[in-house]
């Protein structure tokens, strides 16, 4: 009796671990042949339009994401501080949907602890992240000052890890 006990406790301490979700990672990949970062023009949350080539001369972090995946949803408060200890020093963030509409994006982010003060836009047809060659959700780019790609990242991020501050540093001062 006492090892039927033993075995379905541990069977429940192993369920309960299973659900405890994967530490989100910090580290980007520097693309080894810089490419130019497409040009686009989504709507933002207001439906207004933004086209990502106004952004030339700021390191712009741009993230790929929807509010049904689990490692976007985790990474996004940590997007919203990065933004805020980088945003004077000519960096701006873009988190770009993947088609979802408004309403579901704006009740999502309502919810979070971090409300998102970054740039929201809408790529509806994924048009934008077929250009990009995103294959799955979060991808992220960070892009340097001239609209080059420099690095990438999919999957979840902790993206105000020292690591990801020093390369956004480097960027701005290049």
């Amino acid at each position: 009796m006492c090892g039927l006990l033993l075995l379905m406790s541990l069977n429940v301490g192993q369920s309960l671990a299973a659900k405890e979700p994967p530490k989100l990672g910090y580290r980007m990949t520097q693309v080894s042949s810089p490419v130019s970062a497409p040009d686009f023009i989504l709507n933002d949350m207001d439906e207004d339009p933004f086209r990502f080539s106004q952004l030339k001369g700021k390191v712009v972090l741009l993230n790929f994401w929807a509010t049904w995946c689990p490692p976007c949803v985790r990474e996004m408060p940590s997007m919203e501080r990065l933004y805020q200890n980088f945003k004077k020093d000519n960096f701006t963030i873009l988190g770009i949907n993947q088609m979802e509409d408004g309403d579901t994006v704006f009740s999502f982010t309502g919810q979070l602890a971090l409300d998102p003060t970054f740039k929201i836009l809408f790529d509806r047809t994924s048009e934008v992240s077929r250009s990009y060659k995103v294959n799955g959700l979060p991808t992220t780019y960070l892009i340097d000052k001239e609209g080059m790609i420099r690095y990438r990242a999919i999957g979840g991020r902790e993206f105000d890890h020292p690591e990801i501050e020093k390369i956004i540093k480097q960027l701005l001062i290049e």
